[in-house]
């Protein structure tokens, strides 16, 4: 984290690729292209402009040679980490460091999947582990399920408390057009829905789309004179906790409690600061987590917080606002929307599920199970 600096550089860009389900023949890197194009255009610049390339995806080992190979470009800068969900988050923190050292100048942050069309087993095939894979596990969601169990025993969360998240996803949802869900959804109805991996019904678990997005960073200072309103990065954190989940050390802790206070340190705020929280939720018990790690209620609180409606709209708290991975979309490894769902609030572009007075969202990305984790504060010039 040395040297990074709160407001260095901003979000200019942002745009999704085609979501939902793809045609047969397209790749993730024609997602990834036609993501980078519309952000370009989002903010006027162009494909000459970009001397900085970030990219990740599960279906191939060499995202950032594949892109840069498609759109013909040779980067400054690049950068394939992969540590999940939540990679382009620590993306976005590399590309922080590179711009302020001179290295690139404008940054395109990219991915793309289409685990709906190939099939999930397809694009994210599971390594054979000696330790877990002889039992046959159905993962990601039992190793989910598992941490949502324990939370259960531990602290008394409820079904009905996880179902809470399900149904104020799908009420955000519905406020926006790109979402993949189009029906209301009730308390009921998802505690009733098909059982995937107890506690869990499939009311529980993520979305399987096709899908993609791109960021475009760039300093500070360029950024003011460009065709969007800046989201200038006010703080970030990233930090890691264990690989499999036989080997995450509390399965109600997350590392997002080493992440957030290292992203609201940078930022000199605090959780009550923030008007918008858009949080990786590939299962409902991933928002009941990370509002507690990130500080948001204590340990133990987040069942209660999220219940009677506190993070639906007109709720307490703005969470999720774009329907989340459980009914908006979910490609995969799905970090990259979340942040551009923070960036569009603090924009004002959210149409009729905007946040009054925006000025301050979190990003947070959660990769593996529970593996990694990576929080971004984004804010306003007002809140520089």
């Amino acid at each position: 984290m040395s040297g990074r600096k709160r407001g260095s550089v901003a979000v200019v860009g942002a745009a999704e690729s085609d979501l939902g389900q793809v045609a047969a023949d397209v790749s993730p890197t024609d997602l990834m292209a036609q993501a980078t194009r519309r952000a370009l255009d989002d903010c006027g610049l162009k494909l000459s402009d970009v001397d900085g390339v970030l990219a990740a995806h599960t279906q191939s080992r060499m995202a950032v040679l594949q892109l840069c190979e498609y759109l013909r470009i040779k980067p400054k800068y690049f950068d394939s980490t992969q540590i999940g969900g939540s990679s382009f988050m620590s993306h976005l923190a590399h590309a922080m460091t590179a711009i302020e050292q001179g290295v690139c100048g404008v940054a395109v942050i990219a991915y793309g999947s289409t685990q709906r069309t190939v099939s999930r087993a397809a694009a994210s095939p599971r390594e054979f582990n000696p330790y877990e894979s002889v039992y046959r596990p159905f993962l990601p969601a039992s190793a989910y399920a598992l941490a949502a169990s324990r939370h259960m025993h531990q602290y008394g969360t409820t079904r009905e408390q996880l179902a809470e998240v399900a149904v104020a996803a799908r009420k955000w949802a519905l406020m926006n057009p790109a979402a993949w869900e189009k029906e209301p959804l009730t308390i009921e109805q998802a505690l009733n829905a098909r059982m995937v991996s107890h506690p869990f019904t499939v009311r529980d678990c993520c979305l399987v789309t096709d899908g993609g997005g791109a960021i475009i960073v760039t300093s500070a200072a360029r950024a003011k004179s460009l065709k969007k309103k800046p989201v200038y990065v006010l703080g970030v954190g990233e930090a890691i906790g264990h690989a499999t989940i036989s080997n995450m050390p509390d399965l109600t802790l997350t590392a997002a409690a080493e992440s957030g206070p290292k992203a609201f340190g940078m930022a000199g705020i605090r959780p009550a600061d923030v008007d918008m929280v858009s949080l990786y939720d590939a299962f409902t018990i991933n928002p009941i987590l990370f509002l507690e790690d990130l500080g948001f209620c204590p340990k133990g609180e987040g069942g209660r917080f999220v219940s009677n409606g506190a993070i639906a709209p007109g709720g307490r708290l703005a969470v999720n606002t774009s329907g989340g991975g459980l009914s908006y979309c979910h490609p995969g490894m799905y970090g990259l929307l979340v942040m551009i769902e923070a960036v569009r609030q603090v924009r004002g572009e959210c149409g009729a599920r905007q946040v009054k007075d925006c000025e301050i969202s979190l990003a947070h990305g959660n990769g593996g199970v529970l593996s990694s984790q990576c929080t971004v504060l984004f804010g306003s010039e007002a809140a520089l």
